[in-house]
Formats: structure tokens, sequence, C-alpha cells
């Protein structure tokens, strides 16, 4: 299994502390959490894009180049880039930007995201959502594949003859697809064979079981090579201690203080409690056996590739850190050896796509297309 660390930018209170860190701090965290995961082995670092409700994340291909520039190793994603709001034109450029700064370590995920608000705050209808992601996607793939582009659409006005500048590093970089709640997202992922990322941090496991095997089946459906139906999973929050107990009493008055303060459409967590979170949701609060199990136990259900987790970022930075390290020297290596996966490895053509990997794949996006055969039913929906 593959690792990243993934940060939305939340900006909240310690509920407990009643202590909040700067924006400005709150920046050069994550950047500092950016360079210390690849100092510790962790395989990517992720940003997320927020628009409503209280986060920083509004601008995230600027924390990106920021990483990018001070990294060399590490893969950089987006969590969700939120296409449905964006031009692709702009996510285009931007994205192929921050490819070429990190000489080919950029891999997208897109969606349409999870906060109601921020349709009107673009002057979007939210009714929308699901054809704006997919007209949008398709207008991105073919920038990237493409010179010359002619297209035209319902939601933005049509171009004509564009080549996107600057270009990506080695061919399009990879682009997942985020899902959680509904079919429609895995099922755009299945459609151009691309991996699926399940958010796997609210809703009982079973909910997101059910959007990965419904992606698997389409993605088979559509004839595409199932070596590269890639499936990434989200989490809680981590919190490690040396006892479970011990992570429950440090950590649970400040998840429950969070919980109870949490009253937005698609974000409240039937897991109101630290123990029923625990024991039954996607929090990985314990001690390091017990992350290692919880781990295991989804991979059982999702068979999943890349497992991503979320720093608990209103307790204090110090401490941050050291359940970062710890995660890395106490966690990964078991779940490494007890999950293996190709993603990312010799057997897939964007193992070898970066820089730092030799970059001898000139356009890995292209060596993955050439693998599917189409074989969608005459007649049967698309």
């Amino acid at each position: 299994m593959k690792f990243q660390v993934l940060d939305i930018i939340p900006y909240l209170t310690n509920p407990v502390t009643g202590r909040i860190v700067s924006p400005s701090d709150r920046f050069a965290q994550t950047i500092q959490v950016a360079r210390r995961a690849e100092e510790l082995g962790f395989d990517a670092y992720s940003v997320g894009e927020r628009h409503a409700g209280r986060f920083l994340s509004s601008a995230p291909t600027v924390l990106l180049g920021a990483i990018a520039a001070t990294t060399s190793r590490i893969r950089l994603q987006s969590g969700v880039t939120v296409l449905s709001l964006l031009d692709p034109i702009r996510v285009a450029e931007d994205y192929a930007t921050i490819d070429q700064i990190s000489r080919g370590r950029l891999d997208l995920t897109i969606g349409k995201g999870n906060e109601v608000k921020h349709f009107g705050l673009f002057g979007l209808q939210i009714e929308d959502q699901w054809e704006l992601v997919a007209e949008k996607y398709g207008l991105l793939r073919r920038l990237w594949r493409e010179t010359g582009v002619t297209w035209s659409g319902e939601f933005r006005p049509p171009v004509n003859d564009i080549t996107t500048l600057p270009r990506p590093f080695a061919g399009a970089p990879r682009v997942w697809h985020g899902s959680a709640t509904t079919l429609a997202s895995a099922a755009l992922a299945a459609k151009w064979g691309d991996p699926l990322f399940t958010a796997n941090a609210i809703q009982p496991r079973q909910n997101y079981s059910v959007l990965i095997e419904h992606y698997r089946d389409e993605y088979a459906r559509h004839g595409h090579d199932s070596r590269f139906a890639y499936v990434g999973s989200g989490s809680g929050s981590t919190f490690i201690a040396d006892t479970t107990q011990q992570a429950k009493e440090q950590y649970g008055p400040v998840y429950e203080a969070i919980v109870a303060a949490t009253h937005v459409p698609g974000n409240n967590t039937p897991f109101r409690d630290i123990d029923h979170a625990v024991a039954e949701g996607p929090a990985l609060v314990g001690s390091p056996q017990q992350v290692i199990d919880k781990i295991l136990s989804y991979h059982q259900l999702f068979r999943h590739d890349l497992q991503s987790i979320s720093l608990p970022t209103t307790v204090p930075f110090e401490q941050q850190l050291e359940i970062l390290e710890r995660f890395a020297t106490e966690v990964i290596p078991t779940v490494r050896r007890e999950a293996p996966t190709t993603l990312w490895g010799d057997d897939d053509p964007y193992g070898a796509r970066p820089a730092f990997a030799g970059a001898q794949v000139a356009d890995a996006a292209a060596a993955v297309s050439a693998t599917s055969r189409p074989r969608v039913p005459v007649g049967a929906p698309a």
C-alpha cells in the first residue's frame, strides 16, 4: 500500500483549549508537514480545496507550488480540485505549472466538492453539479492531451484552436476522481479508466464499499485494463498513542466537541463519540497496532492501493509531528508488507514518470490508455 497525507487546512479553534493557529502559521505548518512527510517516506502529500466554511484551502495551487519548490521526491496531489467550480483552461495551466515545478510529481484529484454553499459563491446551480464536472473534465482531458483544441459545451463559451501552456511535464498527469456519497463520480472515473479516491471519512464503511464495487464493475464494462483500476481511501482523523485507551482519553474530548459543533449537510458523521468512532468509524485513533488493524480491515473490504491520513490539526503542532513520525515508523511498514500494490511501481507507467524516478516514460497517460479495449455493448448507457 502507498500512503498520502491530506490537509484540507481546517481553520478551527481547539474546542477544549480555545486555541487557534493564525493563518500564516497554519500555512507554514502545512508546508513543514509536507517536507517532514517526504523525509519519513510517505508517498504523497495532498492539499484540499474549500471555498465555504472554516477552511484556509481556497488557493491550493499556491501551496502546492510552494511544496513543489521545497521537496524533491514526494508526489503532490489535490484533494479535491473542485472542478465543478473552475475553468478547465485555468486548471490545465495552473496544475501543469505545478507538474513542471515538481518535475512530474503531480497527481490531480477532481470532484464536485461537498460544500453546498460554494456553488452560489461562483454563480452556479447545485442542480448542475454532476454535469459541470463531467463536461469540464472532458475539456481538461483534451487540453492536457492535445494541441489546437476546438471545443464547445453547455457551461462555458466555446474554444477554438487552443493550446494551453505550460504543457505537462511528461504527458497528462494522472487524474483521480474523488467520491464521497454518490455513484456519479465513481461512474465518471470508470468511464475514462481513471482511479477512484473514496472519502471514507464520515459514513459507515459499507456506504463506501458500494461506491468502490460500482466503480470496478463499470471500469470492467468499459473495457479498461483492471491493472490500473487503482483505489484510494481517506480516513477520519489520525491520533496515535501508546495504547488505544490513552489515545481515546487524549483525543476524545477534542473529537467529540468538534463533532458536536458540526452541522453541515453531507459532513455530519454518525460516529458521535470517540468509542463509536474507534470501534466502527473511519477514525485512525488508537495504538499503532489498533491503527494497523483498522487499515487492514478496511483493505479487506475495499482492496485499496492508497491510504490517506489527516493529522488532528487543532492539537499542538509538535504533537502532530510526533503522530506523523509514529505512523511512518510503527504503522506503514506492516501495512506495506501485508497489503502490496503496483501503484507508482515498476508495473505502473506513472511510476517512472517523475524526474526523481528517471523520467523514463514520456507519456504515461498514453501508455495506460493504450491498454484499454472498449467493450461497452451497443445500446448500453455510457
